[in-house]
């Protein structure tokens, strides 16, 4: 994951520092059914990361005691985390509004059939990764198949309320593009979307998140074996714009790994950048929930309290705008 760092330190980037956090965004772990070539987690089947019980148990009690508004949960393919319905029905009972990161061929995979009625019947919002609404861009994006078995899951989400007008169940959709390009406008990219898999496959979603790569991970070791990692950074870099800044997304959440380690976002939590709030060097979730001098920080929101920043940043800040949320 650090092999970036070198190519990614030496930033110009603006400090910037963090506006009230409202949404705690957490890593369940890293083992995910797919291997996608944009996946800046690195996941995949055969990874072993995964979040234990001890730290789902933490961030119930961080929820409890902060207000924490949403519960952004990612991986990896979160679902398959053996604590992913413990955590869920805890944040509901809280009040606290769910997301579920879900890549949708998981849908479908052997041992998760309860997976889309659970989803369903607990109103969870989905954003879904479909960097295409051609077969064939996707399967080579994520893999022989994926195209056919996502479509399959839209439709049983569809069948039980997702994206229809008369729900209240939310199905977004999330695009990356194919390379070291950024993504076109998010407007115009939605209405293809809503035409093409209304007219080819009939189903329904809700909104379009258009997101850009990341030069991290999977994404930038690539670049950087093919020569293109400085282009791709100065596309990012010439393409700045300064009101970005005001809304990239870490200036209202934390971001939590599997191990319970707090970062400004999953970007900076794979490059090992923690958050750091106090100067606390690696700041853990139990340091938030029972260390004295964190605790007028918690209570603020931690409002004020400066982000780590490098290059990788300019993502977030070229062009439209990206966060997890899609364009700014």
């Amino acid at each position: 994951m650090h092999d970036m760092l070198p190519l990614l330190k030496e930033t110009d980037f603006p400090a910037i520092t963090r506006d009230k956090m409202h949404t705690l965004q957490v890593n369940l772990g890293y083992l995910c059914n797919q291997t996608c070539f944009h996946c800046h987690v690195n996941a995949g089947p055969r990874r072993t990361e995964i979040m234990e019980k001890k730290t789902i148990a933490q961030l119930i009690h961080l929820m409890e005691i902060a207000d924490i508004k949403t519960l952004d949960l990612t991986g990896g393919a979160p679902e398959m985390n053996p604590h992913f319905r413990e955590l869920v029905l805890a944040a509901k009972v809280l009040g606290v509004h769910v997301i579920d990161r879900c890549n949708l061929t998981i849908i479908n995979e052997e041992g998760y059939e309860w997976l889309a009625s659970f989803l369903a019947d607990n109103a969870i919002e989905i954003a879904a990764s479909l960097p295409c609404y051609l077969e064939d861009n996707v399967d080579k994006q994520r893999g022989n198949g994926v195209f056919q078995t996502s479509i399959d899951a839209i439709k049983k989400l569809n069948a039980l309320g997702y994206g229809q007008a008369d729900h209240h169940l939310t199905l977004n959709l999330v695009y990356n593009p194919q390379g070291p390009g950024l993504p076109p406008s998010q407007e115009g990219l939605q209405a293809d979307y809503k035409r093409e898999l209304l007219t080819r496959y009939g189903i329904l979603f809700d909104e379009l998140f258009t997101i850009t790569n990341q030069p991290i991970a999977r994404f930038g070791s690539t670049l950087v074996s093919k020569g293109q990692f400085e282009d791709y950074m100065q596309l990012l870099k010439d393409n700045f714009q300064a009101s970005n800044v005001a809304g990239v997304m870490c200036r209202n959440l934390i971001s939590i790994d599997w191990r319970g380690y707090v970062y400004d976002c999953d970007f900076n939590q794979m490059l090992g950048l923690h958050a750091p709030i106090n100067s606390h060097p690696e700041l853990h979730i139990e340091d938030l929930i029972y260390k004295a001098e964190l605790q007028s920080a918690l209570k603020a929101g931690l409002k004020g309290q400066p982000i780590a920043v490098m290059n990788h940043c300019y993502a977030c800040t070229a062009g439209q705008g990206s966060s997890c949320g899609g364009a700014l």
